[in-house]
């Protein structure tokens, strides 16, 4: 029983709304609505139950003593006293539902950090983008021409060497070759998706289901 009624439920809620949507009615959109506002409800308990889980995890290290122990100490710090600023701002309806506390660490912690992470990812992109424009073949040739013409028709700089001669044939290459591109990837994605969806709906695909037994 612990494997049957989540395969049931998980087959009625997930074609529920494959029926829903070949069916217009008043009465079965709205049951389709109700479910959309309880997927919501069910996935905002992911929230705490991820919290749960960091806490454990972090405690964990803290006590044993693991390599990063003190960034977990960090961590935990940065939790609480946010949610706790995060909480009082909503109770007393402060700036909107912030905390003056809370928007302090924000823009001056919080901020400064997500960028500091991002902008990392340009060295990434710099080291991919050495390896992949290599000339060793036809196509990572075809790739190094497009992408100098692409920069050259997007930068400033590089619109001033070809006097903007660049730009239409950048731009086409962009809106053409590259967008075909993406779709294909896309659909790829969604086709991939579907699939997975139906391995679930079927029963097929049970790792959600852990090591339960009937």
């Amino acid at each position: 029983m612990r494997r049957t009624i989540p395969l049931v439920l998980t087959f009625m809620v997930g074609m529920y709304p494959i029926f829903a949507f070949f069916v217009p009615h008043a009465s079965i959109s709205g049951v389709n609505q109700w479910l959309d506002r309880a997927l919501m409800i069910v996935a905002a308990f992911a929230l705490p139950l991820g919290v749960v889980n960091l806490v454990g995890m972090n405690l964990s290290k803290i006590k044993q003593k693991r390599a990063g122990w003190p960034y977990a100490i960090v961590l935990l710090a940065g939790l609480v006293v946010m949610t706790y600023f995060g909480v009082i701002g909503v109770i007393t309806r402060q700036h909107a539902g912030f905390h003056p506390t809370f928007q302090m660490l924000f823009d001056n912690m919080v901020s400064p950090l997500q960028a500091t992470m991002f902008s990392l990812l340009a060295f990434y992109v710099a080291s991919a983008a050495y390896r992949a424009f290599r000339a060793r073949n036809v196509e990572a040739t075809i790739l190094l021409v497009a992408a100098i013409i692409v920069m050259l028709g997007r930068i400033p700089f590089g619109d001033m060497l070809t006097g903007g001669r660049m730009t239409p044939l950048s731009e086409w290459i962009m809106n053409r070759p590259n967008a075909a591109a993406q779709r294909g990837i896309i659909i790829g994605a969604a086709l991939g998706a579907a699939s997975m969806s139906i391995r679930v709906i079927l029963g097929i695909e049970r790792t959600y289901l852990g090591k339960s037994r009937d």
